[in-house]
């Protein structure tokens, strides 16, 4: 019987040791041949452009001595190598532990393919590399999930009646895409003057200096954003501040303790959906009055003293609560596929509630689930946030 022939996929944009790591274990097992996500997957999937065009990476990869060749997978999304599978026929998919899930495991069973999990680690000698690692290095600025009340922060809503907004701020150890409710345009302020990471200063004080800074008077769009951004990023753990008829709240209220922030996060996950539409308006069409904004400004306070109390069935039912409390002031949020992801994601099991981060219209779900390590294996796509603690 000949060798085997062993079968990897990826992106390898930024290649490093524990890609080439990886490779190494994957060939003990017989000619390793990669497959690699191509260009207009990675955009369409991650709405980002890679670092290194695929003909380069490719280069890169079919030069490192333990492949036998590479190709550029022609399908696309998370199964994008099922050609190339089909095509190089192997006996062996290896993937590593961060990449395995159950849809590559049936996939294989249903071809007769070997399935192997191999555990990240790095060579002798050397740190663990990882591409989320490297992303994070390279700029450490924290981008915000809002979590309740959010859109209270502009004066013509708290005008009907003051109330909380709720945040928390994430560290960027994901992929964090434009136009998709994260806060990027905040986030890219402060790159410009600290691009690796927060300066040490106090949280609230940097909060406003950013907000300044980006709400300058010749901004010549004439739009103000609003405060809720500049305080989810700087202000560290689960924040929230009043609103009253201002711009800048009456007052910023936190909560670092890690028993409360640990459960937060063991029960929130982003999704991905497709991102805001250029041009798009998610205020066309608003209706805001008194009734509607003391039901979302109601709505952040049980949401705050759920999470103060890890309430779980609280928790949820307030989170679809502040969620319902913004649409119905603004419902351009719910346009174009995110009523299809709305639907498909609020009737999976676990999901107990579910909004958009930022002005919606795309970008993320934010969903409160049972158990988010459950949920994340039983959907790859799933994003596990991690809440920034203070330093």
């Amino acid at each position: 019987m000949g060798t085997k022939k062993v079968f990897v996929s990826g992106c390898y944009d930024l290649l490093h040791s524990g890609h080439v790591e990886f490779f190494k274990q994957a060939a003990a097992f017989g000619d390793l041949y990669v497959g690699i996500g191509s260009d207009e997957t990675i955009l369409h999937y991650k709405n980002h452009r890679t670092l290194y065009p695929e003909q380069e990476r490719l280069f890169m990869v079919k030069s490192i001595r333990y492949v036998k060749d590479a190709y550029i997978n022609a399908g696309s999304g998370i199964m994008d190598f099922i050609p190339t599978v089909d095509m190089v026929k192997p006996d062996i998919f290896v993937v590593n532990e961060d990449g395995s899930n159950d849809i590559k495991r049936r996939f294989c069973e249903e071809r007769g393919i070997e399935y192997v999990v191999l555990k990240r680690t790095p060579a002798e000698g050397l740190q663990a590399r990882s591409s989320t690692d490297l992303k994070s290095a390279t700029s450490g600025i924290p981008t915000r999930v809002d979590i309740a009340g959010t859109w209270i922060d502009q004066p013509y809503v708290s005008m009907y009646a003051p109330g909380w907004a709720l945040t928390v701020s994430v560290l960027p150890d994901f992929e964090i895409r434009d136009r998709c409710g994260l806060s990027t345009s905040t986030r890219k302020i402060i790159q410009k003057y600290w691009p690796v990471k927060l300066p040490k200063m106090d949280p609230e004080m940097l909060a406003r200096m950013v907000f300044c800074v980006e709400n300058h008077p010749e901004r010549e769009d004439g739009i103000i954003s609003g405060a809720q951004d500049a305080i989810g990023i700087c202000v560290p753990g689960l924040a929230r501040h009043y609103y009253n008829n201002h711009f800048w709240p009456e007052k910023i209220e936190t909560c670092e303790d890690a028993s409360v922030l640990d459960w937060l996060e063991s029960h929130l996950v982003l999704v991905p959906m497709d991102p805001r539409p250029p041009r798009c308006s998610v205020v066309g069409g608003k209706d805001v009055n008194e009734t509607k904004v003391r039901a979302l400004a109601d709505a952040a306070e049980a949401c705050w003293n759920a999470i103060l109390a890890k309430d779980l069935p609280a928790f949820a039912a307030a989170y679809k609560a502040s969620f319902a409390a913004q649409v119905a002031m603004f419902p351009g949020m719910v346009q174009g596929t995110v009523p299809d992801y709305i639907g498909r994601y609020s009737a999976m099991p676990g999901v107990l509630a579910w909004k958009m981060t930022g002005a919606g219209a795309g970008g993320y779900l934010a969903l409160v689930v049972d158990d988010r390590g459950k949920f994340a294996e039983e959907h790859p796509e799933t994003i596990k946030i991690n809440i920034r603690r203070a330093e």
